[in-house]
């Protein structure tokens, strides 16, 4: 192996070990965010069924789940269920862009920070429109 491949190889192990450190600290804050919300936190690393538990949080119906699976319309149903959760929890929509951006910060940050689970904000988002 030359020098160029040794970097090469280099790069793309640290890169690997940064994603999965990541990685971890996003589903560490969703576990402690979902067992502050009253749930299971081992729900937030099971596939699909983290967005059950998540619609339940917000206070969804389960219908949403489809909304979720049309393309196009799952990046809005998304990122309205991220903006419920942040209000969920008391926090902004600043909060619900930052975990939309940055989850591996913010999501540790609503998961080990102070914020409480205030109820289900569906209802409110509703009487808001």
């Amino acid at each position: 192996m030359d020098t160029n491949e040794q970097i090469g190889a280099g790069i793309g192990l640290v890169s690997i070990i940064i994603y999965l450190v990541m990685l971890v600290a996003m589903f560490a804050g969703m576990w402690k965010t979902f067992e502050k919300a009253g749930k299971p936190g081992w729900a937030a690393i099971i596939p699909i069924y983290n967005i059950i538990v998540l619609v339940e949080i917000v206070g969804k119906p389960m219908w949403w789940i489809v909304l979720l699976l049309v393309p196009c319309v799952s990046i809005v149903a998304t990122v309205w269920l991220t903006n419920l959760l942040s209000k969920s929890f008391g926090k902004s929509e600043g909060f619900t862009a930052g975990l939309i951006l940055l989850p591996f910060v913010f999501y540790p940050m609503l998961g080990f920070g102070d914020a409480e689970y205030q109820g289900p904000s569906a209802k409110e988002a509703r009487e808001a429109y």
